[in-house]
């Protein structure tokens, strides 16, 4: 069973948690967790690339010259293709690059991210995180206190605004909630700092 230290707002050490196997204790599967992120990107990929054809360029309601005794090759358009703009073949129209994973899959992919910040030791746990207003200040304090300042993943267990506006202006830092949380956001970030209360709502929800 992983066990690692748990931390208050200072640093310092007040003790320790237990880790469930089944979430933060797999043996991480590279090949989940790299598909898992590929669907993350594709799914925000906006695919708005566009092209228009020949029945969407302007003009060419007339036919340019008539069908015989000019010399020249026939025409019946000149927005066809072989004009200069002209309507554009086979080019890109907005499509959607999203794909899906089996939930199975994606549920082992969370995991095997998530056990991987444990056994490389980057995972930090917090025994609390209570800020009484927003303070971008006080936020970088704690950050560095628990040596997490340049990029880390902030979970919570429920949504706290007070938590969000205070990291907004920090570079690097991103927060999420225990039912939020993705693998690209995990990878992504070199640490990834959770409430106690935050790793009982995983365990609870990955878990079963």
């Amino acid at each position: 069973m992983p066990r690692v230290d748990m931390l208050d707002v200072s640093g310092s050490k007040v003790g320790e948690i237990d880790l469930s196997d089944a979430v933060f204790g797999v043996e991480p599967n590279e090949h989940l967790v790299h598909t898992a992120v590929r669907m993350h990107l594709a799914n925000a990929r906006s695919g708005t690339a566009d092209t228009k054809t020949r029945s969407e360029v302007s003009g060419g309601g007339k036919k340019p010259w008539r069908q015989k005794g000019t010399g020249r090759a026939r025409h019946g358009s000149i927005r066809s293709p072989l004009w200069r703009k002209g309507g554009i073949v086979f080019g890109p129209h907005p499509r959607d690059y999203g794909f899906d994973m089996p939930k199975k899959a994606r549920r082992l992919a969370l995991k095997s991210a998530l056990s991987s910040k444990v056994s490389s030791g980057e995972m930090v746990v917090l025994n609390e995180l209570n800020l009484e207003a927003p303070k971008t200040k006080e936020m970088a304090a704690i950050l560095s206190n628990i040596g997490a300042s340049r990029s880390a993943l902030i979970v919570t267990a429920n949504r706290d605004e007070t938590v969000t506006k205070s990291t907004r202006n920090l570079e690097g830092i991103a927060v999420s909630t225990a039912r939020e949380i993705n693998v690209y956001d995990v990878v992504s970030h070199d640490k990834l700092v959770m409430t106690r209360e935050a790793v009982s709502e995983v365990e609870g929800v990955l878990g079963r």
